[in-house]
């Protein structure tokens, strides 16, 4: 991976979860949060269909390009679960599942249509590039909603165990087995009689540790999310976070 790409990555991480949580701040809404997150959503689900090279110091790996997009939507929904709650998080994950469905819904219809004789070569190029694989579109919503609802439920509930300490902790613990989880059902799913199967193993085994990698480099973003979320001093803690109560 080019340090230069991994820079800008992380900053534009940390520009667009700061700035979802600077206006739940301001605002008590998750919308810009929901908005981010879909955007991610969709980005990566678009990503999918390219298999990529990944560098990580001597060690190289091939995964779909969308995977460092996608692992930062376990940040966006681990932040909205923290301050909105396990309810909203599932809310978030409705709402972009429901936009994927549409998004290859009108793309499926724009590519129907003729392109215009002047315009019948990039309309040609613009068909190849958007044309959506229904085999891995399919395994993409699949994989996606398991695992995020999975994330979801195990974040709350370590929270709950854990009485809101160890943010770290439930973070992580939250993220590294959904990521695992994703990959293990969007590969097999989406590759299936495309890949060899020794393939298919080698982009699970890229897929699982940039996501882990990525994963581990959410948690200090999440501290810093969390301390933006944070509001003065003199608001009570009980007050601010009105997330799930212990069941």
């Amino acid at each position: 991976m080019h340090w230069g790409l991994l820079l800008l990555w992380i900053i534009g991480v940390t520009s667009v979860t700061l700035l979802g949580s600077l206006y739940a701040r301001r605002y008590g809404r998750s919308d810009l949060l929901i908005g981010l997150y879909v955007a991610f959503i969709l980005a990566a689900q678009m990503l999918a269909t390219k298999i990529a090279l990944f560098t990580v110091g001597p060690w190289h790996f091939t995964a779909p390009a969308g995977v460092l997009v996608f692992s930062v939507t376990f940040l966006l929904l681990d932040i909205v679960n923290e301050r909105f709650g396990r309810k909203a998080a599932q809310g978030m994950i409705t709402i972009a599942f429901v936009a994927q469905v549409a998004m290859a819904f009108f793309i499926w219809l724009g590519t129907q249509f003729h392109a215009a004789p002047e315009w019948a070569q990039q309309g040609e190029t613009w068909d190849a590039l958007f044309s959506l694989v229904p085999q891995i579109t399919v395994a993409s919503w699949v994989a996606f909603f398991i695992s995020e609802n999975i994330d979801a439920y195990i974040y709350a509930w370590f929270r709950r165990v854990t009485a809101g300490r160890h943010l770290w902790l439930r973070n992580a613990v939250s993220t590294l087995p959904a990521l695992v989880i994703d990959s293990a059902l969007f590969v097999p799913l989406a590759f299936f009689g495309v890949l060899p199967f020794t393939v298919m193993l080698a982009v699970i085994k890229g897929q699982i540790v940039l996501k882990w990698i990525v994963g581990l480099i959410n948690v200090p973003f999440m501290y810093m999310n969390y301390a933006i979320l944070r509001h003065k001093g003199d608001i009570p803690e009980h007050e601010l976070w009105q997330g799930d109560v212990p069941e």
